[in-house]
């Protein structure tokens, strides 16, 4: 059964040249036009990768995100006409996992949407990884457990946090932790994985208030820390 792909963008052409484009590598693709009609229509689809454009009518790529992110942990790929920093930054913020912007290459976007998809199936092998006191991460669901608290990451955090927990106490700058998150070797800004690592400890913090586990080194990077 072939995946399925959500493309939420209101430039009919644009949407349709792009599902074509996905459709001709084997995905199962449904647009909608409307921001108004992608919450009912991820419901209904259940896809496994949301491509979403930030300005729609009626109810814009934000609100769906938020509304998303809420109820899954599907990837998502925020796509902007927008380039400034500030915009791509927002979209991570809200807990999207990528970010393309206009004009993009139809392929482009089709083999941003195929590492995210061997990402996370490389994540849904049945590997388990436990930590017997501290901190737990479990790639099977993208839960991170402390004690009896756990909270649910997304595809881009977790591999971040598995990065950073395989070794602890090894320091790694921004450079390597982008490569490790992205495969296509783009040029990204420090404050990408900043915002990244921003909500991986917001996250964290929820089940764990009064600890930290990623540390900031000053001038190179982070480090984690088991408790």
């Amino acid at each position: 059964m072939s995946e399925r792909i959500l493309v939420v963008e209101d430039e009919k052409k644009l949407a349709d040249i792009l599902a074509k484009y996905l459709e001709q590598s084997n995905y199962s693709v449904k647009v909608v036009y409307d921001g108004g009609e992608a919450i009912s229509a991820f419901e209904a689809f259940q896809p496994n990768v949301v491509l979403l454009d930030l300005m729609l009518p009626n109810v814009d790529g934000i609100t769906i995100c938020k509304h998303i992110r809420q109820r899954s942990t599907v990837p998502i790929v925020m796509t902007t006409a927008k380039v400034e920093e500030v915009d791509r930054l927002l979209g991570l913020e809200l807990g999207a996992d990528d970010y393309v912007c206009k004009p993009y290459s139809p392929r482009e976007v089709v083999a941003r949407v195929k590492a995210i998809l061997r990402r996370v199936s490389f994540m849904q092998t049945p590997v388990e990884i436990q930590q017997n006191e501290g901190l737990a991460i479990d790639e099977t669901t993208l839960f991170a457990t402390f004690q009896s608290n756990k909270v649910s990451l997304t595809a881009v955090e977790f591999q971040l946090l598995q990065k950073l927990y395989m070794h602890p106490g090894r320091i790694y700058n921004r450079d390597q932790l982008m490569d490790s998150i992205y495969e296509d070797d783009r040029i990204v800004s420090d404050r990408t994985i900043d915002s990244h690592i921003k909500k991986v400890r917001k996250k964290l913090a929820t089940i764990a208030p009064e600890l930290e586990f990623i540390h900031s080194i000053y001038g190179v990077g982070y480090k984690f820390e088991h408790v």
